[in-house]
């Protein structure tokens, strides 16, 4: 085990998301790693990360072990592929081990619909994943194109708290189609929040006619949504939909994970300029004296 704590924390992290071993420690020095492929699990690379990991990146050494269903040279191009998402996704201070396995997942089915290099002999399981999601792909085709423009989205800072990550994001909406239709845009074209645990959203609505319009949804994190639409109500914003997608670490918040929610939602409600003179200030009193 290393003695970086950041490591750790996302070694452990990742392990819970996808499955145990899928990043794992080589030696005792804490510096040489073992990272199996999600989306090519017959292929693991060979990692090493420096000690001021993540203000430093990591280096893909090569393979580590290649299944014998794999065709010969696909090791190599394997490690060219994730080498090059790597200099793509990592941040100095940021922890990309996350970021890495999806844009290598996106990458390699890219590769798989373009018909390039020796990414098709599978397992058996892979086989059957990857034509469940081609088949999918294929029949989404036509209702992207009318998925119509990106949302106006206004995202705030992510939120991590015990691996678990939080993140909002706020646009303006006149309709509840409108909403309805927002959310299909963003869960069909955001595929790393479509696979998220929950996308929890809350929306209110001035209509015609002196009508409103008030709706949520838990997508699974119980009483979450409704909670949401309750901090709507206290901030009094109008016109204005709420999404906070929580990608879950493997370590249970209780109810602290409210308390998240409604945080990183009130942040994006404020960075939208959808807040009152006051509205929010009075809020967080409120909130306090509970």
């Amino acid at each position: 085990m290393s003695d970086n704590d950041a490591l750790n924390d996302e070694i452990s992290a990742i392990n819970s998301i996808y499955d145990e071993g899928t990043f794992s420690s080589l030696d005792d020095h804490g510096t040489l790693y073992s990272l199996r492929l999600p989306s090519f699990s017959s292929i693991t690379l060979r990692l090493e990360f420096p000690v001021d990991y993540p203000d430093a990146p990591p280096s893909v050494l090569g393979t580590q072990t290649v299944g014998q269903d794999v065709q010969k040279g696909a090791g190599n191009q394997m490690v060219d592929v994730v080498r090059d998402v790597l200099a793509q996704v990592y941040r100095p201070g940021e922890a990309c081990i996350f970021d890495l396995l999806e844009e290598v997942r996106e990458a390699l089915e890219k590769l798989e619909t373009e018909k390039q290099g020796p990414f098709h002999n599978l397992d058996d399981h892979e086989d059957q994943a990857a034509a469940v999601e081609n088949e999918a792909a294929k029949s989404a085709q036509p209702k992207e194109l009318d998925l119509g423009p990106e949302p106006p989205w206004t995202i705030a800072p992510p939120i991590t708290e015990k691996k678990s990550i939080f993140i909002a994001r706020v646009a303006p909406v006149s309709s509840p189609a409108q909403a309805k239709s927002y959310l299909a845009h963003f869960l069909t074209t955001d595929k790393k929040a479509a696979r998220a645990t929950h996308n929890m959203t809350a929306w209110r609505i001035h209509g015609h006619n002196e009508t409103s319009y008030q709706d949520c949804d838990d997508d699974g994190e119980t009483a979450a949504g409704g909670r949401m639409l309750h901090l709507m109500q206290l901030m009094d914003v109008w016109d204005v939909m709420v999404v906070v997608t929580r990608w879950y670490g493997g370590v249970q918040l209780g109810p602290d994970r409210f308390r998240i929610i409604n945080t990183t939602a009130r942040e994006a409600l404020v960075l939208g300029g959808f807040v009152k003179d006051g509205k929010d200030s009075t809020e967080a009193k409120k909130k306090g004296k509970k």
